[in-house]
């Protein structure tokens, strides 16, 4: 059998259709509709025009590695040599899946919050592995520790830790944090935290997973530029880990893409030494986003569950009288001329999700106010019944 079976055409790529098809405002797959920094942007045009076009160093080149160790010695006090400690990677879901298959093999086993960013599931199949779920429940998204120490067994290799959290927009608190830490110390476990959304915070603080007793040279530390400056699309990310860690993971990088983006790497460089001011300032435009989108879904009928974090908001769509969150977002676009996301495609378990239904709040705060007019179109008599177009196999893709 081959290891992706199940791993099906994309919901994102339904949606997207969906979405071009009737003209709907796309609110499924989180991506920013406006371009970041213009500093940041001619950065990389500088760096085109210097004709630094050709491949870089495979680890990255050393201005990028070096802003990366600042980086993370400014906000977090976290020090890493930049020529041995960090990697730098085609976007952040490269380096989660080099590191899933540079750290497990065929039966070992990956512990992982569930609901989840759809390609953890696809790296652990990939590595032959098995992957072991602890839920986060509604509405806070909390999880029970003893769930997650149950979770693991002489077969686990790796915790796989999302915080910021995609999709709830959970922000870990230090006591949950201090739990995996905990596990990963007692059982000597290595911790891969997707870190994306570090700066997109609205409540609460981000901690890295690093920072906690025993943790820094047994993580593997995972963040990229894609979401902090708005440049999704150039796909330039990182790993940092203590040198044994991150040479497993330098050893399958090598094999996947070598290497990617030499003038973006320069400028997501120049990004990251941008003052406090452009951090705050990011977080806070976002904020007031999602209190747009939030309310005009609470005034729709939704039960709303606010991010602390992301770009992503989620809701339970059974006030509405509706109970099958796949039908409704195939329906919606002709309903309401909008595209969302049906939560069970990121569960094992479908019916943890079935009801649940996120929508990205990263666009422009015209596009918000013309969303949240659409909203009013929904009724409450029951979603019809809706055919798959063209089969989906049930995993998105949203990073």
């Amino acid at each position: 059998m081959h290891r992706l079976d199940g791993f099906g055409t994309t919901i994102f790529a339904e949606m997207s259709a969906l979405a071009e098809a009737t003209g709907a405002i796309n609110l499924g797959q989180g991506f920013p509709d406006t371009d970041g920094p213009e500093l940041v942007r001619e950065a990389a045009v500088e760096a085109i025009r210097a004709g630094r076009n050709q491949y870089p160093p495979g680890i990255g080149i050393p201005e990028l590695r070096h802003a990366v160790a600042r980086h993370q010695e400014r906000f977090y006090g976290l020090r890493y040599d930049p020529d041995g400690e960090v990697l730098i990677t085609t976007g952040a879901t490269e380096a989660i899946a080099a590191a899933v298959l540079g750290l497990c093999g065929p039966g070992d086993e990956v512990v992982m919050f569930e609901p989840y960013y759809d390609a953890y599931a696809a790296c652990v199949a990939l590595a032959g592995a098995r992957r072991q779920v602890v839920p986060l429940r509604a509405p806070a998204f909390t999880f029970d520790p003893a769930e997650l120490a149950g979770a693991v067994t002489d077969r686990t290799r790796v915790v796989l830790c999302n915080s910021p959290h995609n999709p709830t927009g959970r922000v870990f608190t230090e006591a949950e944090l201090a739990a995996v830490a905990e596990i990963c110390v007692r059982h000597d476990l290595v911790a891969v935290t997707d870190e994306v959304y570090e700066h997109l915070v609205f409540e609460g603080t981000h901690r890295p997973l690093a920072t906690f007793p025993g943790m820094r040279d047994r993580t593997v530390t995972i963040s990229s530029g894609g979401k902090t400056f708005s440049f999704t699309g150039w796909k330039v990310g990182w790993a940092c880990a203590a040198p044994e860690l991150l040479r497993a993971v330098r050893t399958v990088k090598q094999f996947l893409t070598y290497v990617n983006a030499a003038p973006f790497q320069a400028a997501i460089a120049r990004g990251l030494d941008l003052d406090d001011g452009y951090y705050r300032s990011l977080a806070d435009e976002l904020r007031a986003r999602r209190d747009r989108l939030c309310a005009g879904l609470r005034a729709a009928g939704f039960e709303v569950f606010v991010p602390q974090g992301t770009y992503f908001v989620t809701t339970d769509i059974r006030p509405l009288g509706e109970t099958d969150g796949m039908a409704f977002c195939r329906t919606l676009p002709e309903r309401a001329g909008l595209v969302a996301v049906p939560m069970e495609v990121f569960h094992d378990d479908p019916e943890a999700g079935r009801t649940l239904v996120r929508w990205a709040c990263c666009k422009r705060p015209e596009v918000i106010e013309e969303a949240v007019a659409r909203l009013t179109r929904l009724s409450r008599r029951p979603v019809p019944a809706a055919e798959p177009e063209g089969g989906t196999g049930g995993r998105g893709r949203g990073r």
